[in-house]
């Protein structure tokens, strides 16, 4: 049976204040293409459908207008909410929708949902995990007094896996959104600090595949079945260099698993140029690009350049970055190797990282509040 692996698809996100819903409906019709032309009878979904818990009306009109358009072309969609979604609006009819072979996973609670399909080599198992942490995990469990209590990531996914019954000798697919251990990450991804949302790849090790959301690239972890899609847009500059592709799943007997991708083409790409001002006007350096893309900017010239964003939206008008690369920017520009970053306290950070937007350290005021603050959200964390 074949499948298709698509997650964040951040419905109504703003980049830099630039809408994408256009955008998105580009690369939805792309991707419907793709289902066509693939032959696939599985559409799996990793969370992150919108980018806010409570999206636009317009966002909410997409995604039914995509789910209607697999479910008219007779296609098994799997939907698991993310840490973005909100987990009771993403279930808000899934009962109804099971009845069109729409399954979406209902906000956890200690369970976790279960469909088989049938082909001609067996039955297949697909389980539904929308997006945990421990706190949903312990609330979930709470009347369970001989259940240990999760404190981490790790030990939250690892229960929530334990509770579900896999039969090993069967073909098991499990959709799930967290963020595992040894994977990149990209700048247009939520950051937990410290590396908190760990989850290592053993956890899964029961399944025969692990269609992932969270992570925006493109890529396997620890083994080829653990894998997450990408996002099907570029959603930060960090991602100008990635070819979005989805994922394409063809799972055949027992242990034969192959896995192939396909490229999506955006209607504007996001790329990055760098010159001088005269340089990046000049025609030459222009003619035959697609000017209507996403575009950063850095300017090399030593003086800044009067209304200069303005001015190059002229050439560029989705200009969504200027930055400028001089003697001046270099000497103001101080970055700490990863390691040493690594190595901070939440507190360290933020002091850190208040100093280098505003050129001078917190008040004892300030630092005192941040440490109360932080404090706070651990403590939260905790109950």
């Amino acid at each position: 049976m074949k499948f298709l692996h698509i997650s964040d698809l951040h419905i109504g996100k703003r980049v830099n204040g630039f809408s994408m819903i256009e955008d998105q409906k580009y690369i939805i019709n792309n991707i419907l293409d793709i289902v066509d032309k693939e032959q696939v009878e599985g559409v799996l979904i990793a969370g992150d459908i919108y980018d806010k818990p409570v999206p636009s009306a317009e966002a909410v009109q997409l995604f039914d207008w995509f789910l209607t358009n697999l479910a008219d072309r007779k296609k098994t969609v799997f939907v698991v909410s993310g840490n973005h979604d909100s987990a009771e609006r993403i279930a808000f009819g899934a009962k109804l929708m099971s009845s069109r072979g729409v399954y979406v996973s209902p906000v956890y609670d200690g369970t976790v949902s279960k469909i088989v399909l049938h082909d001609s080599y067996g039955e297949i198992c697909v389980y539904l995990l929308p997006f945990i942490k421990p706190a949903l995990v312990r609330h979930a469990l709470e009347d369970k007094e001989e259940q240990k209590q999760p404190e981490s990531y790790q030990e939250a996914v690892q229960i929530a896996v334990e509770h579900i019954e896999v039969d090993r000798s069967k073909r098991n697919i499990l959709v799930a959104h967290q963020f595992v251990t040894g994977a990149s990450r990209c700048e247009s991804e939520e950051i937990v600090v410290g590396g908190l949302d760990n989850v290592d790849a053993e956890v899964f090790e029961a399944f025969d595949y692990v269609a992932l959301g969270h992570i925006h690239s493109p890529q396997s972890v620890t083994r080829r079945t653990v894998r997450y899609c990408g996002t099907p847009l570029k959603y930060s500059f960090s991602e100008a260099e990635q070819q979005k592709t989805v994922t394409i799943l063809d799972l055949q007997e027992k242990g034969q698993i192959h896995i192939d991708t396909i490229p999506l083409i955006a209607m504007r790409d996001m790329r990055k140029i760098r010159g001088t001002y005269q340089e990046v006007t000049a025609l030459s350096f222009y003619q035959g690009s697609n000017t209507q893309d996403y575009i950063q900017i850095t300017l090399t010239d030593e003086e800044d350049i009067p209304d200069g964003l303005q001015k190059l939206r002229i050439i560029y008008p989705n200009l969504m970055r200027l930055e400028y690369d001089n003697h001046r920017t270099r000497q103001n520009r101080m970055v700490e190797p990863v390691t040493e970053i690594e190595q901070k306290t939440e507190f360290e950070l933020f002091e850190a990282f208040y100093q280098w937007q505003n050129n001078q350290p917190m008040s004892k005021e300030q630092a005192d509040w941040v440490r109360s603050m932080i404090e706070d959200l651990k403590n939260h964390e905790k109950d």
